[in-house]
């Protein structure tokens, strides 16, 4: 088995380090991409307090009665907004969807730029007057570190360091609420059947808020699993496939998956909020030409974020 190491870095050094501070940090999330795809971050903008009030507002969410979630699944909307049941979502690939439910909360533009009317609204889950307002400041404090996340990484690939901002100002960005519930009856599930099957994110990068128990795990380069620890209130980062096709593999979209827990814990639920960072859907994932060379010819057609998303959806199964 391969040593992975995931480095832990701190955001505050890039935002208000010295000059040679930012650029290490630079360096070292660029390389960390390159490797294992994967980093944890702290200083990242969110409280203790805030994450805490985040997990008991999802906690609740998920103990309402299915018939009160069901109300909340919006047809048409392939489940970038509001709730979307159990046996709803497939990891690409897999035939046995995943033992999951949850929710999405999408951008709130509150500027005149025209996407305003591209974007459905979110839906207000009645019976937790405090969950939208919760999730809503969740998702501008990820919008804001993920933000200069990518201007390292626009630093790593020698571009400028403000390339992606206009790309995701205002972006696709999905904040997701995830139940992982309890099988009270393993038995009673497909033997393929786990709480996510192995997958890589369809965005730029994602930051996950921790988790309530163990289960998260990456593919190393050797073709082992490797499980994935964040300390107390560190986010984990991780690169999604837009950000590995626009650097031609340059930077890895590392296969990741949740895996069941022993027999003896199943009937005990697992919570987790991923942010899933996208860029405007116009975004050109075009592969940089700097990351194009005799080595390292180029490995994909050319796309936009929009379309890639679309055609990720059909593949596992949100949109028909």
């Amino acid at each position: 088995m391969s040593t992975v190491t995931i480095p832990r870095l701190d955001l505050n050094t890039y935002i208000n380090g010295t000059a040679e501070e930012r650029k290490q940090f630079s360096n070292d999330i660029g390389k960390a991409f390159n490797e294992t795809g994967f980093v944890t971050i702290t200083n990242h903008g969110l409280s203790k307090e805030l994450i805490d009030k985040l997990y008991d507002q999802v906690k609740a969410l998920f103990a309402e009665p299915d018939a009160v979630k069901q109300q909340y699944e919006i047809p048409g909307l392939a489940g970038q907004r509001g709730y979307t049941g159990k046996g709803k979502e497939t990891a690409k690939g897999f035939k046995t969807p995943d033992l999951k439910e949850f929710w999405q909360i999408g951008q709130t533009v509150t500027d005149d730029d025209v996407l305003k009317a591209q974007y459905p609204d979110n839906v207000t889950v009645n019976e937790l007057p405090e969950f939208n307002p919760t999730t809503i400041e969740v998702y501008k404090k990820l919008e804001a570190a993920g933000k200069h996340l990518l201007r390292a990484i626009a630093v790593y690939l020698e571009l400028p360091e403000n390339y992606f901002d206009d790309k995701v100002h205002n972006g696709n960005s999905i904040l997701r609420t995830l139940h992982y519930f309890p099988i009270t009856d393993p038995d009673s599930v497909p033997d393929d059947a786990v709480r996510a099957g192995a997958h890589e994110d369809i965005n730029l990068i994602t930051l996950l808020i921790g988790a309530s128990a163990d289960g998260l795990e990456l593919l190393t380069r050797d073709n082992t699993w490797f499980p994935v620890k964040a300390y107390g209130e560190d986010l984990v980062v991780n690169v999604g496939d837009m950000l590995q096709r626009l650097t031609n593999n340059k930077l890895k979209s590392t296969t990741h998956r949740v895996v069941n827990p022993p027999r003896e814990l199943m009937k005990f639920s697992r919570f987790s909020v991923p942010f899933f960072l996208h860029p405007k859907s116009g975004m050109d994932l075009t592969s940089l030409d700097s990351c194009i060379d005799e080595q390292h010819p180029k490995l994909y057609t050319d796309i936009t974020a929009g379309e890639y998303l679309d055609e990720r959806l059909r593949e596992i199964g949100l949109k028909m």
